[in-house]
């Protein structure tokens, strides 16, 4: 198969789009993002700050401890970080810079009960508005579908911007540059082959240096559960388990507030880590150059973002077992394995795992980034020695683009329900026992 000059171009603009860096989980980052950007549209310290935000938005945040907030959690600790200290400027990573004053004074103002959140109804799974008040003066931004997709501005009931609406709020096949409807998997493989390393290498290179010093830190640190340092002290000392143990590690140190950056993969740094710590892992191991490391980031990155566009930015599908899909292929790659081969592998992993719900972001999310891995780890050996499941047992079809595209219809619209019901269950709106 041979792309021609547009379809190169496009892989390499989705791969600037996606690869971008963020401090902490992203979820709570957007909202301080839309916070800060609304209180520089104020122009002064808000009275009041009312946050509105879908269900998966709260679904994310609830558990998670906002990055350099000092151990503070929740949405409102973010929305008023954002507003204090933040710089919007900096987008997915506004709050780098916070310092002691502003972290005491968020603490200070939450606890006075200066921001209430309200859950939206009938808006995009991905959804923000901050909104801000002082005697005089209102401001308010708005954010759907990706985490610094700012869709609306206002200061005093007059719009100071709106964004103009784009097919990809609609059905979110493409954005604003790159177009993921065109991607397949053999395209994918024909662009990691073929591309000039020197058009992608310096995102590549930031993505390796970012979520290895994270996953480091996790391994050296007592951050969150620990499932990563818990799966070198238990298991082997095989490339397997330290390419799950690595995985794993930077989610510890990230869902526990460590304000290391990391390179994002479909709006997700759990997501960025998994794609990237097991292709790293196994490529030490095989002494690989640097720039077949990087044709497998290639592939590992790609495979993520493809299989994840189907489903949205944010579901009841746990977004691991799409990342590690993405790892499992590039492993494969990295052993020669061939096109059936490296669709066997992804083919394995989703009538594996592909049942994995996500219910918020937290520090079982690395248990279930180790999960992930395991199981496309034994999809790759399973497909290096063709074994494969086949087309008929459950969602699995004899084409991997169309087990790929049931997979995105199952968290998509399969389990819009669940999702609904995994809020309930978190934020106490339903009365469990009673209903079994």
């Amino acid at each position: 198969m041979e792309l021609n000059e547009e379809l190169m171009r496009n892989y390499t603009t989705i791969l600037k789009e996606e690869l971008v860096a963020a401090m902490g989980c992203t979820e709570p980052i957007a909202i301080a993002y839309a916070a800060a950007k609304a209180r520089n549209e104020l122009g002064e310290m808000p009275e009041h700050i009312l946050i509105s935000c879908s269900g998966n938005m709260i679904k994310n945040v609830k558990g998670v401890t906002v990055p350099n907030s000092g151990g503070q959690k929740g949405i409102e600790t973010a929305a008023v970080l954002g507003a204090v200290g933040g710089n919007a400027d900096k987008m997915l990573e506004v709050i780098a810079d916070v310092d002691d004053e502003a972290r005491e004074l968020t603490r200070k103002l939450v606890a006075e009960g200066i921001c209430d959140v309200t859950l939206a109804e009938n808006v995009p799974n991905l959804y923000i508005k901050a909104e801000m008040w002082t005697k005089d003066h209102k401001a308010s931004v708005t954010i759907e579908e990706h985490h610094t997709d700012i869709t609306q501005i206002v200061k005093d009931g007059r719009n100071v911007f709106i964004a103009e609406k784009s097919v990809e709020h609609k059905d979110e096949d493409t954005t604003a540059k790159g177009n993921r409807a065109k991607m397949t998997l053999e395209g994918i493989i024909t662009y990691a082959n073929t591309v000039d390393l020197s058009e992608v290498e310096d995102v590549l290179e930031r993505q390796v240096r970012f979520n290895t010093a994270i996953s480091q830190e996790g391994l050296d640190n007592p951050w969150g559960a620990r499932v990563g340092k818990t799966i070198l002290e238990n298991w082997s000392d095989d490339v397997k388990c330290n390419a799950c143990a690595r995985a794993a590690a930077g989610s510890d140190a990230r869902m526990s507030g460590c304000p290391l950056p990391v390179i994002i993969n479909s709006g997700s740094g759990n997501q960025g880590i998994t794609v990237t710590m097991p292709v790293v892992t196994y490529a030490e191991r095989m002494h690989l150059s640097t720039a077949k490391m990087y044709r497998c980031l290639l592939v590992s990155n790609l495979v993520s973002i493809y299989i994840k566009h189907y489903i949205g930015s944010l579901s009841a599908f746990c977004g691991a077992v799409s990342a590690a899909c993405g790892a499992g292929a590039a492993i494969t790659y990295m052993a020669g394995g061939s096109y059936e081969q490296i669709g066997g592998t992804i083919t394995n992993t989703l009538g594996n795992v592909g049942g994995i719900v996500c219910d918020g972001a937290k520090p079982s999310c690395a248990a279930k980034i180790a999960s992930s891995v395991h199981a496309a780890l034994l999809a790759h050996y399973m497909s290096m020695s063709m074994k494969e499941f086949r087309g008929g047992e459950g969602f699995v079809e004899s084409d991997v683009e169309k087990t790929i595209k049931n997979m995105g219809y199952i968290g998509k619209i399969g389990m819009k329900e669940t999702d609904k019901e995994i809020l309930k269950v978190m934020i106490d709106q339903v009365d469990v026992d009673s209903c079994l």
